[in-house]
């Protein structure tokens, strides 16, 4: 690396080439799951049009050359020319990131695509990319090589006048996609299912022509058809019933509503042709359809624009909280019929558990230019749409059960029942826990269900690995190596021991878990000699939240398991930050992958392999957890004796190290913040972040 840095060492990426260089930035991986989100890109542009009211009809076909094309009977792409570019619509759509028509309200009314981004990224991750458009009763095509124009837009064909539509048929980039990487007929069947839920009257047909190795296709097996199609009238209620498992105590009930909204939003000014902030009057349309069963488990699934939000948001808290209050008005109401004492009234509270259990709910909202958390559109963000959520729900949820209609009245009196049933139950269970909880949660012979012990019965060759998080902790089991080597998953961070009391520590579930499973006691009664394992390792996620909750472990530790960090059985895992895939592999070389622990050390292996003109790929994964090693790597990286790095937690010269660091303890963890401040302030300067977050 060169000591001078000029501005011509600075590089600008064109057009396409920024998706070919990054295109996690767009697709989030370059394996299935990346594979996948192209084609809902495309398929989501047809939904839009559908959405819109000018499409019908979806068709998916996997063909067996790896090539995969999308049709759909919407108003096809535009073929004129876009007057400032110069470009005709469909060579804008394939080529210009930012572009389409969803940024304003003349073409789009609501839609799934929001960035303008989908087509064009699609294109640049394509080895070879074909679109027809049927417009005007002419056939026009247009081609590109990895978003490049090979043929421009020209008529090849003619249609019908009224016949419209689109159809895109591209070949995946293998310079791009991991060689693993392919379509899942699986996950394209319940997105095809979803959707005509969603859409009713849309016809989504999708067809598998793939073969096997064995020149088999892959649709010769009952439970993956050559080709299905999927089409719904009823919409939402469908859903609703399809998700149902269970008994039902009341009939689908199909609520849906309109109101409106206003936001500050940058449009284009037509005069200054300026993005200027307006304040603009939106319409927000909500369907939902609810039922109740007998059962006891909770699916609700909530859209936005057919968006699926696994994560909720504003849209879901607004329809909890308007349930929540109709269901708490009514049992206040009827209380007398309920069998509620005045005293238990006052007492007793519904909460939001209670009202869930058995309830199978789908909820959409439409509305333009949502605004979602994050890049994945999983949490819907825009404030606005609570409140009109909870209104909707509320008089339309409200004239259900107050409904003079002897079928509604009886079904609203049995899940009022069940309402104040659950409530009861949570009560007593909640009072019976406590009744049984043992004075001294530290003495308790039962060891968490959580834990996943292993079966050697010798100290001396077992650990326990301390994981952080459920979604590692399923990884960490394939890994391990179940004679010797135990995993406790803690869920987030644990209490701050160093300032909190001993009877504080010992009602939290997580310290209190930690200390049965170790089994030696804690404080001045811990006796290493009971420990149960020979070393502790915490193995956290290589970030700052990581970190810290590493650094709550060991407060945990040094408070009151001292002895455990004074005999060197306490240790931390070091698991890789990056991993380079060698693109060619030599006689010598011991795996195709080759791991790196820091920044510094990414450089010099590359440096090395540079050197050596070893050829590895551009597209170096850098890990963001432990959850997104697959069982092979987290056991060759972090787990295997043989391989892994463990970094021992000791204390050096014992006196003094105890002194040093019951003061660092107390100065970071404790109840003082004045000094903390001072602390953090004074040695910002020589903090190196890349030993936290690399």
């Amino acid at each position: 690396m060169e000591q001078n840095y000029l501005a011509s060492d600075l590089q600008v990426l064109e057009g396409l080439d920024a998706v070919r260089k990054r295109p996690g930035m767009y697709i989030g991986t370059t394996d299935s799951r990346g594979l996948m989100h192209c084609l809902w890109e495309i398929i989501d542009n047809c939904v839009d049009e559908a959405l819109a009211g000018f499409c019908s009809k979806i068709e998916v076909i996997l063909h067996k050359d790896k090539t995969v094309e999308v049709i759909d009977n919407g108003r096809g792409i535009p073929v004129d020319i876009e007057p400032k570019t110069g470009m005709s619509g469909v060579e804008v759509v394939m080529t210009k990131l930012h572009a389409g028509g969803k940024f304003g309200n003349s073409a789009y009314a609501a839609s799934g695509g929001l960035h303008g981004v989908g087509a064009s990224v699609v294109n640049a991750l394509s080895e070879h990319l074909q679109v027809q458009v049927k417009r005007g009763g002419k056939i026009y095509q247009m081609e590109f090589a990895r978003g490049k124009v090979t043929q421009e837009l020209t008529v090849v064909g003619k249609t019908a006048q009224k016949e419209t539509g689109t159809t895109i048929c591209y070949l995946a980039d293998e310079q791009i996609f991991l060689t693993t990487a392919q379509f899942s007929y699986s996950d394209l069947e319940t997105r095809a299912r979803q959707t005509a839920f969603l859409v009713p009257g849309l016809k989504i047909t999708i067809t598998d022509l793939r073969e096997d190795a064995y020149g088999n296709l892959f649709a010769d097996k009952e439970e993956h058809p050559k080709e299905q199609e999927f089409l719904y009238t009823g919409g939402l209620v469908d859903f609703v019933d399809f998700l149902s498992t269970d008994e039902a105590l009341t009939d689908i009930w199909h609520i849906q509503g309109v109101d409106y909204f206003t936001e500050t939003v940058q449009m284009l000014d037509e005069k200054t042709q300026v993005m200027q902030a307006q304040e603009v009057k939106r319409e927000c349309k909500v369907d939902l359809a609810l039922r109740f069963g007998t059962g006891y488990e909770t699916n609700v699934r909530t859209f936005v624009n057919i968006i699926a939000t696994t994560g909720g948001g504003s849209h879901l808290n607004g329809f909890e909280t308007a349930l929540l209050r109709v269901i708490r008005k009514e049992v206040e109401t009827n209380a007398r019929k309920l069998k509620i004492t005045a005293k238990e009234l006052a007492e007793l509270k519904i909460e939001k558990d209670d009202i869930l259990a058995g309830l199978t709910a789908v909820l959409t909202v439409r509305f333009p230019e949502p605004q979602f958390e994050g890049q994945t559109k999983e949490i819907l963000g825009t404030s606005s749409i609570r409140p009109v959520v909870q209104k909707v729900v509320t008089e339309e949820f409200t004239k259900i059960m107050q409904s003079n209609k002897r079928e509604n009245k009886a079904q609203a009196a049995v899940v009022l029942e069940k309402v104040v049933s659950e409530m009861h139950a949570r009560i007593s269970a909640r009072k019976q826990k406590d009744i049984t909880r043992r004075k001294n949660a530290l003495e308790t012979s039962s060891l968490p269900p959580k834990l996943a012990d292993c079966r050697s019965k010798d100290v001396e060759k077992s650990e326990l690995f301390i994981v952080e998080g459920d979604s590692a902790l399923g990884t960490a089991k394939l890994a391990r190596n179940s004679d010797f080597q135990a995993l406790l998953p803690i869920r987030g961070k644990i209490l701050n021991v160093q300032k909190a009391s001993i009877s504080a520590m010992l009602s939290n579930k997580e310290c209190a878990s930690i200390i049965q499973v170790v089994g030696a006691g804690s404080g001045r009664s811990f006796d290493i000699e009971n420990a149960r394992y020979s070393k502790i390792i915490i193995m956290t996620d290589a970030d700052v939240d990581g970190a810290h909750i590493r650094t709550l472990l060991l407060t945990l530790f040094w408070c009151y398991m001292r002895p455990m960090i004074d005999a060197g059985r306490v240790f931390a895992a070091v698991p890789p930050l990056h991993r380079i895939e060698l693109s060619t592999r030599s006689s010598n070389d011991d795996d195709k992958y080759i791991y790196t622990y820091s920044d510094d050390d990414l450089l010099r292996k590359l440096q090395e392999l540079d050197k050596t003109k070893k050829k590895y790929k551009d597209d170096i994964q850098r890990y963001k957890g432990l959850g997104e090693m697959d069982a092979d790597q987290l056991a060759e990286t972090t787990m295997d004796p043989q391989k892994r790095l463990l970094r021992r937690i000791k204390l050096g010269d014992v006196e003094t190290a105890v002194n040093q660091t019951m003061k660092t303890f107390d100065l970071l963890m404790g109840d003082e913040v004045p000094p903390r401040k001072e602390f953090i302030i004074s040695s910002a300067s020589e903090f190196d972040r890349s030993k936290i977050d690399a």
